[in-house]
């Protein structure tokens, strides 16, 4: 499930695909968010004025990307106003040939009516209807409303609506009536009808809102396709494509936090906890990986018993199952400073048996535990857009809340220990067999005299089109193989996967076949480098 609200994030209205249906029930408007694929169905009383709130945001807001979302409002702004200038512009334009079309007319009418004062008085009689006519259109003209002006000026052509646009409803607010006659740019936030209202006198651009996003159902785009994700409650949630727009104004619980193991991932999740306002304690086997967290607040811990002992939930997050297991029942380990009601979490991507064992000892001693492995890599732990999944302590997990909207984007809760390193193990199964066809796919293309370049650019344009699958083409493409997953901890995970599917008489072919490439890079000395490098078991 879904973890937390979301905060503000700027967003534009936008027509919904033919083929998606609207929600039933409160009337919505379709949204796509700057700066991300996410788009959202969002009720109509969900709205308040961009200016009142922009600065107010901007503060809650530090992230890069949520600043270049906000840029890109500013610059949609910029583009909106000179339309606008311009369409101001040509309607006076036409105002003024109107006039003079006007004054023309009206001479031309005195004219006749010198000359028809000097005719018989039936024709008299007649100019005078004629006069009372044209007298009455122009009063006509005068009393049309101004939203009625509004219509006649929009530069909209005249006839039917688009079919795409029928089903957005449009609210009361004459500001909101106007919305529809352009695209609309805001911010996710707690409504306010009553500023809504007064926000159009004071702020006339009709661009301008803030929406509040709880929405019935919500959809991510993936290239051009919309994706559902179904939570356990039956509804639908979107997952979002920064952060920020997840963890941006959270309320970090006032559980002291500790923090075992500041690898690539850890180091990720540490910095995040820290930045959303968590007390954290850390540890790590070399010690000085911990003194860039202690200058960003972190408090240090000399044993993981210490740690678990001055600490109300602690999380680890190691590379592997020997490692888990050392961190735990070792000298000075977990296991020492456990006791009733102290709550462990293993982030670490470990085997079902490690991980029920470890669980065990956990919580013979009094404690809680949870397992709650990630699916992700350097970059996404940084930029706090971890997948979390979990299983174990329910009471755990909800307790947690805070801590993995700080370092995640979502997470799952999928029951028993054990489900979560099993779900883990074969989510990266999938992505390490994905990436050594990724690679042979590319020496092939290179022995064959075709463009390694080129095939990246069909991929990208197909249905393969991923940022996993651009990344780590482009790290093969530039030899940049900087770890951002290590080689050696995907061929770990797809060693365990295939001993999963032993476990349970399950062919894995492929994944067998993926390992022994992967086990070839690694004997060519790529283990420290990033999963990309496998790349290498092909041309040497």
């Amino acid at each position: 499930g879904k973890l937390g609200r979301y905060p503000p994030w700027p967003a534009k209205i936008v027509n919904p695909p033919k083929d998606l249906k609207k929600p039933r029930g409160k009337k919505c408007f379709f949204v796509k968010f700057f700066g991300t694929e996410d788009h959202a169905w969002i009720k109509v009383e969900q709205l308040k004025p961009y200016h009142l709130h922009k600065e107010e945001m901007i503060k809650i807001n530090k992230g890069k990307r949520f600043q270049q979302a906000v840029d890109a409002v500013e610059e949609f702004l910029r583009k909106t106003k000179g339309k606008d200038q311009a369409s101001s512009h040509n309607s006076n334009e036409e105002k003024n040939r109107r006039n003079s079309s006007e004054e023309r007319g009206k001479q031309t009418a005195g004219e006749e009516k010198r000359k028809a004062s000097l005719s018989e008085g039936k024709l008299k009689k007649g100019t005078g209807e004629g006069k009372k006519r044209v007298s009455s259109v122009s009063s006509e003209r005068g009393s049309k409303s101004p939203l009625k002006r509004a219509q006649d000026q929009s530069p909209r052509k005249r006839g039917r609506p688009p079919k795409d646009e029928k089903d957005l409803t449009i609210p009361e607010s004459s500001t909101v009536k106007r919305v529809m006659t352009g695209t609309v740019a805001g911010f996710k936030w707690p409504p306010s009808v009553s500023e809504v209202r007064n926000s159009s006198q004071r702020h006339p651009s009709p661009e301008c809102f803030l929406l509040s996003v709880q929405p019935a159902v919500c959809y991510q785009a993936i290239t051009k396709k919309l994706k559902v994700c179904e939570e356990e409650t039956g509804s639908t949630s979107i997952q979002a494509a920064d952060s920020t727009a997840v963890n941006g104004s959270i309320t970090p619980t006032d559980k002291k936090i500790g923090f075992l193991g500041l690898g690539l991932m850890g180091s990720g999740i540490v910095s995040n906890l820290l930045k959303m306002g968590h007390t954290v304690t850390v540890w790590n086997r070399t010690a000085e990986k911990c003194d860039l967290f202690i200058q960003e607040g972190a408090r240090l811990g000399r044993t993981p018993a210490e740690v678990v002992s001055t600490c109300d939930i602690t999380f680890a997050c190691v590379s592997d199952p020997k490692a888990a297991k050392d961190l735990v029942l070792g000298p000075s380990g977990v296991l020492q400073g456990i006791r009733p009601g102290k709550c462990y979490v293993d982030m670490s991507t470990v085997d079902a048996d490690t991980v029920t064992e470890l669980a065990q000892v956990i919580v013979s001693r009094g404690g809680r535990f949870l397992e709650a492995p990630v699916s992700g890599n350097q970059q996404l732990s940084n930029d706090g857009m971890l997948v979390i999944l979990a299983a174990g302590d329910r009471g755990l997990y909800e307790d947690c809340s805070s801590c993995f909207q700080a370092m995640g984007k979502t997470s799952f809760f999928l029951g028993e220990v054990g489900n979560a390193a099993k779900m883990m193990l074969i989510v990266n199964m999938v992505q390490g067999s994905f990436m050594a066809t990724i690679a042979e796919g590319l020496t092939l293309a290179q022995v064959t005299g075709q463009s390694q370049q080129t095939l990246l650019d069909i991929l990208n344009q197909g249905q393969l089109a991923s940022i996993f699958l651009d990344q780590k083409c482009q790290n093969i493409l530039q030899g940049n193989f900087k770890p951002d997953f290590y080689l050696k901890y995907i061929q770990k995970d797809l060693r365990l996967a295939i001993a999963l599917g032993d476990s349970v008489n399950h062919p894995t072919p492929m994944a067998a076949a993926a390992n022994e490439v992967y086990k070839r890079a690694k004997a060519l000395d790529q283990s420290d480098n990033d999963m990309s490098a496998v790349y290498r078991a092909y041309i040497h």
